[in-house]
């Protein structure tokens, strides 16, 4: 028998959802695509299976934190039993664009496109994020003044947790890179922040590295579990994202200054890569966000 609980607060000016915690003890709500015009934070208490989300599988066991973005669709498969919390809230009630300096989840959690949506965690640690949740939770259930902004401060100190547990992990990651690809993967990254604006062929970057396309396609499948085309992609999706969010310029600026001459072309590319059209996501998640 299901006995699935949720909370949650409603945007009084849009009348959409704004901030959610949702506690499941199966898995119907996952075992189809999902795709949120909000960020979504998953908790693992009990269970294991796969993750499917990026073009990629993904393995987890119980203690497991998964982060999405805002429209990035995610499967989750498990072998049997699953329980645990689902937190989900709308830009428009915390956007991590604009205060990445406060939180720093931005690249870490969420928009990462060289590291996995997972992280497994040890006990203590689950315990400390649940306890945060907890707390959220109670003030979901006891409306009181400054609701609000207390409940935006346990946000903040549940991303802030979670991206510290995440990156007190990534030395052993960049070790192992060190080990198999020193420069190649570095150097990858690199490139691809600094010229993903106005170049999106992966022969482009094969050439600044010189190295074969076809081997730094390998490289890149092997180590962040997507074709070289895909992690081109994905950047360029995050930053439209971020433009059609915090700024009012119209898609065909926005085009341009990704590197697109033709507004249409990067219209398809952004539905084929996000869902949803530049229009639509702008309407669903709200825009010029940061020129208040």
């Amino acid at each position: 028998m299901t006995a699935q609980t949720a909370f949650t607060l409603i945007n009084p000016q849009t009348k959409e959802l704004a901030f959610k915690v949702f506690e499941f003890d199966d898995e119907k709500y996952f075992n189809s695509q999902r795709v949120y015009n909000y960020y979504s934070m998953l908790l693992v208490t009990e269970g294991a299976g796969k993750l499917e989300a990026d073009f990629s599988e993904y393995p987890f066991k119980e203690n497991a934190l998964m982060c999405f973005s805002v429209y990035q669709p995610f499967v989750i498969l498990p072998e049997s039993t699953f329980k645990g919390i689902l937190i989900n809230f709308h830009p428009d009630f915390f956007c991590i664009h604009k205060h990445q300096e406060e939180v720093a989840c931005n690249g870490v959690l969420f928009n990462n496109i060289y590291e996995p949506p997972l992280l497994q965690l040890e006990q203590p640690e689950m315990d400390e994020l649940l306890s945060v949740v907890a707390k959220l939770k109670t003030e979901m259930q006891n409306p009181a003044p400054a609701q609000y902004e207390l409940m935006i401060a346990y946000l903040k100190i549940f991303l802030i947790s979670a991206s510290r547990l995440k990156m007190q992990r990534q030395p052993v990651d960049e070790q192992k890179y060190e080990q198999d690809e020193p420069f190649i993967l570095k150097t990858l990254k690199d490139a691809i922040e600094e010229h993903y604006r106005t170049k999106h062929s992966p022969g482009y970057y094969a050439q600044l590295l010189n190295i074969t396309t076809k081997a730094l396609n390998r490289l890149s499948k092997i180590h962040f579990k997507r074709t070289l085309t895909a992690l081109i992609a994905e950047r360029l999706i995050i930053e439209a994202k971020r433009e059609l969010y915090l700024t009012s310029k119209p898609v065909k600026r926005i085009a341009y200054e990704l590197g697109f001459q033709d507004e249409f072309y990067f219209s398809r590319f952004f539905k084929n890569n996000a869902e949803v059209s530049p229009q639509l996501y702008r309407t669903m998640v709200g825009f010029a966000k940061g020129e208040l």
